[in-house]
């Protein structure tokens, strides 16, 4: 069996979707503290529309993993289009989950909230990888 390479806009994309795998486990927002004897409320990418950020993860890396998973032929899937399709819908998630955040005035600094930052790193490297991806096509 031949097996294709993955190329380095793939690897990318792999990496970049696992550092938002993490993001979404990690706090998205901290709110209150302990002087007051309550303990601080946190949440992370489960609530509200950051569930979108955790799927646009999962689905980067079926898509990476799509063309070991066919086989020997070619998968006329893996482009760059879906790539952009799935960093858009994460992005979205991203933000209106941040904005619903600012308006509940919770969203803070990375040491409060290292979750949203990481995952917004993320987007951002996945961002590149398509750009990656993109470019490696019209080499060809």
């Amino acid at each position: 069996m031949h097996r294709f390479p993955l190329g380095r806009g793939r690897w990318m994309a792999a990496i970049s979707s696992i550092v938002i795998l993490v993001g979404c486990v990690l706090p998205w927002f901290t709110a209150g503290d302990k002087i007051g004897g309550l303990p601080p409320t946190t949440g992370n990418a489960f609530e509200g529309t950051g569930i979108l950020v955790f799927l646009a993860a999962l689905a980067t890396l079926a898509l990476v993993s799509l063309p070991y998973a066919a086989g020997d032929r070619p998968v006329g899937f893996d482009r760059w289009p879906p790539y952009l399709v799935i960093l858009a819908i994460g992005v979205i998630g991203l933000l209106i989950r941040s904005i619903d955040l600012w308006g509940r005035g919770v969203l803070g600094p990375p040491d409060r909230s290292p979750g949203l930052w990481l995952v917004g790193l993320g987007l951002i490297g996945l961002a590149r990888a398509t750009f990656e991806i993109a470019q490696s096509v019209e080499r060809r």
